[in-house]
């Protein structure tokens, strides 16, 4: 009622029914209203036409799915906290921001933008999600055209104190690490190459490659290059020559014929992060140690563009897209606060093993039928015993690591001497 997506108490098409029917079908493909229409005779009983389906794809239904997407974010089903990594305890929350590119169909070029050539054009949009390491949860999306990019959407981020936020050196503007220091939170960047630090003692630009090929390694205080002189701190040191090469070939390639200078190819041989965190408080490599945790929301968006669907967009007006797409990312909070996050608690505190979110969203997709039948495991909901085996035997065997020596993300955040 809220979102006017219905007006007055609905004699076919209950909203619950509808949205229920479009997210599972959406992890499956692209659904046509015609598809839309037989589920939901088959399930429900009631018998509505694609054409009264079709009529309700508007911006109100937009609005109606934009809402249930923010409410589920913020619903406490199982409240979680990572404990036990004595770096991240001192934070409230630690973000990891991130972007991932969809492919759309052509007609939607105007509204989305992309790249477009005297050959070709392709339409995509940009999809930001930012995701909080501490509670294992999704903070906020957003679907937005692919001319939005991370710069536009840094600023966006509503940042609280005690944060810390890890973001790659595309969202990097020197007025939001000011914006972190006034909020009482923390970043941790990658360096960007042509970022101009001033000495804090004389004010005079720091060559930055120059000092590198002296000391080989510089942890120490700068500012950058803005109206209020920004405190930061710098961190470098050398990497091995394969990994140095294979920056430097991998730089070459997505120059695509406009090489790097030699400059920026030689500063690949060091990793540079830019921080607010002091020395005091972190050395280098439990820097390194933090921001590589930024890598799990890179297995999220490789999860939901494997698992979800999110590669299958037929060729639908902008509005049943925009559907199309929330749906998805409703599925996605549902996997991993919903099913994930306490599934992945009771396995570990009962079996000692670790569930793999990639094995768990493909058998999810596969099986969505005993979702519910997990989710009231996992939260000990009172259910038949068989049942209960049953959930285990699944989440143990189709969606558990297997065992080997290599460390999984969560044994890597979880284990205090790898981050000491």
């Amino acid at each position: 009622m809220e979102t006017e997506f219905m007006k007055r108490k609905p004699k076919k098409i209950d909203p619950l029914e509808y949205l229920t029917i479009v997210c599972i079908m959406s992890v499956a493909g692209s659904p046509s209203f015609n598809n839309i229409a037989a589920k939901h005779s088959s399930s429900y009983g009631l018998s509505a036409s694609k054409q009264a389906f079709s009529k309700r794809t508007k911006k109100e239904c937009v609005a109606f799915f934009k809402l249930v997407l923010a409410l589920i974010i913020k619903t406490k089903l199982c409240e979680t906290r990572v404990s036990g990594v004595k770096l991240l305890e001192s934070y409230n929350r630690v973000l990891v921001q991130d972007s991932t590119i969809i492919r759309l169909p052509l007609h939607l070029f105007e509204i989305f933008s992309g790249v477009k050539n005297a050959k070709a054009s392709v339409c995509n949009a940009r999809i930001q999600g930012v995701f909080d390491l501490m509670s294992e949860k999704f903070v906020e999306f957003s679907i937005d055209s692919y001319s939005k990019n991370d710069l536009v959407a840094a600023p966006q981020l509503e940042l609280c104190k005690d944060d810390l936020v890890l973001r790659d050196r595309g969202y990097f503007i020197m007025d939001e690490v000011q914006r972190h220091i006034d909020a009482n939170a923390h970043c941790i960047y990658r360096f960007k190459t042509g970022t101009t630090l001033i000495n804090p003692s004389t004010g005079k630009k720091i060559d930055l490659l120059k000092l590198l090929r002296k000391r080989k390694r510089v942890d120490m205080q700068a500012c950058l290059n803005n109206e209020p002189r920004t405190k930061v701190r710098i961190v470098a040191v050398p990497v091995d020559q394969e990994i140095a090469s294979r920056r430097r070939a991998k730089a070459k390639k997505d120059a695509c014929g406009h090489n790097p200078s030699k400059d920026v190819l030689d500063l690949m041989g060091w990793t540079i992060f830019l921080t607010t965190i002091t020395i005091e408080c972190a050395t280098f490599q439990q820097i390194y140690k933090m921001y590589s945790l930024r890598w799990r929301i890179e297995i999220i968006f490789k999860a939901w563009k494997s698992y979800a669907g999110f590669a299958k967009c037929h060729d639908v007006s902008e509005s049943q897209l925009r559907i199309l797409l929330i749906a998805r990312l409703i599925m996605i909070v549902i996997y991993v606060h919903c099913v994930y996050s306490p599934c992945f608690n009771v396995i570990r505190k009962e079996y000692k093993r670790d569930l793999s979110l990639l094995k768990l969203f493909n058998f999810l997709t596969q099986n969505l039928n005993v979702m519910i039948l997990t989710i009231a495991y996992a939260l000990n909901l009172p259910c038949c015993s068989s049942d209960i085996q049953h959930a285990k035997t699944n989440l143990l065997k189709y969606c558990s690591y297997d065992t080997r020596s290599r460390t999984n993300f969560i044994q890597q955040l979880m284990n205090d001497t790898e981050l000491s």
